[in-house]
């Protein structure tokens, strides 16, 4: 889709807007409304968004740098006109409603939960973890404003699959919120060649000059193999993780990066998808083939040609995926006496199935030989 101009693009004023007048208005709370609406020691700065309905920007908090973001669907179906205030209120801010209690606000999000990561059994320790994130300022209870903020923060994709996979910290972050306004740490590096060719030039350069940009632009190779370490980890965590199972539906090296400790993190959290997002887009969706059981740009799923509609098994895993992208990552600069087995190893990475029953065993096996092999090269270095 394209967006013909910058103020389409970029409305951090209109989001800003929005959000400090229902918080004077007192509809929603949050740890930054304060620094955002009155101090203003939350700033916004660039803008970096992709899509009008999906601000981000990168932004001042303290003098700290970070990324600030925030959705505005809302405010642009409400209105044509992109300054002024629309009454979002009505429209966003309506869960939970007046006199709801707090037993009835815990059954509300455990049922959400259920709905959107499956019923695991670790869901009542999420919701209390989002309950003590909604008490914003720490009085034992939570109030309306609180509670409608934080239940609009959890209809966003992102913030919930940060929540979810925030343990291991392989995600952003997250450092504050507004409504459904919330603050992540800044990666320092968003790619996993840390650097990439401007957008505008993508297009018009071929396949051989991206690959000498980045092999240009790469870190070292024992530091590509502790990111491709925590990418790996990733993978495993995603994969049976603590709230169910989740998968990437673009394997890009645009949507993970690293920290100046090169550690891995994974970029962009909205090309994630879990298994119940998944499965209730699969459910009774009509095929001819494979690719008409797409979810995102490659999560796809096999079409059962009999009966002409989707099945549930993935064609492809995420650590097949995941093993393509850094087949490239990975053998630029590997070290002679490791270049042939790893290049072994990424091989057969490469050609798993996704069908449940090779999953459990042959995948573990797979990522922990992998994961061995680059570890014994760097380990007791510098790089480790």
């Amino acid at each position: 889709m394209h967006y013909s101009s910058y103020s389409e693009l970029c409305r951090g004023h209109v989001c800003r807007m929005i959000i400090c007048d229902q918080y004077k208005k007192g509809i929603i709370s949050g740890s930054t409304c304060k620094d955002l609406c009155e101090e203003h020691s939350l700033r916004f700065q660039h803008c970096l968004s992709s899509s009008p309905t999906q601000q981000v920007y990168s932004g001042l908090w303290k003098e700290k740098e970070v990324i600030i973001k925030c959705g505005i669907e809302e405010a642009l179906k409400a209105d044509n006109n992109p300054d002024s205030v629309p009454r979002r209120d009505v429209v966003l801010f309506d869960k939970p409603t007046r006199g709801t209690s707090m037993d009835e606000f815990k059954e509300m999000l455990l049922n959400f939960l259920k709905s959107n990561l499956g019923d695991q059994t670790s869901l009542a320790a999420l919701v209390s973890q989002i309950i003590t994130m909604a008490d914003v300022n720490r009085d034992g209870k939570v109030s309306l404003a609180e509670a409608k903020s934080i239940w609009a923060l959890l209809q966003l994709n992102e913030f919930l699959l940060m929540l979810s996979l925030h343990e291991k910290e392989h995600t952003s972050k997250l450092l504050g919120y507004c409504g459904d306004l919330y603050v992540t740490e800044k990666i320092p590096h968003n790619s996993l060649y840390g650097a990439d060719i401007p957008a505008f030039l993508q297009s018009l350069l071929p396949a051989a000059v991206h690959q000498v940009v980045h092999q240009w632009f790469a870190p070292a190779w024992p530091r590509r193999a502790k990111i491709t370490i925590g990418l790996l980890e990733f993978v495993e965590e995603i994969f049976h993780g603590t709230y169910g199972n989740f998968y990437i539906c673009e394997t890009s090296f645009r949507n993970v990066g690293y920290n100046d400790k090169y550690d891995f993190k994974m970029v962009n959290l909205r090309k994630v998808a879990t298994e119940m997002t998944i499965r209730g887009f699969l459910k009774g969706r009509h095929c001819e083939q494979n690719v008409d059981c797409t979810y995102g740009k490659d999560c796809m799923a096999t079409c059962d040609k009999l009966m002409k509609q989707c099945k549930s098994d993935m064609v492809q895993p995420n650590l097949a995926k995941v093993c393509g992208l850094l087949q490239d990552y990975l053998l630029y600069g590997a070290p002679p006496d490791l270049k042939e087995e790893l290049q072994k190893q990424l091989r057969t990475c490469m050609t798993l199935s996704g069908l449940a029953s090779q999953m459990e065993v042959h995948h573990s096996l797979v990522l922990n030989n992998l994961k061995t092999l680059l570890w014994k090269k760097i380990s007791n270095t510098k790089y480790s």
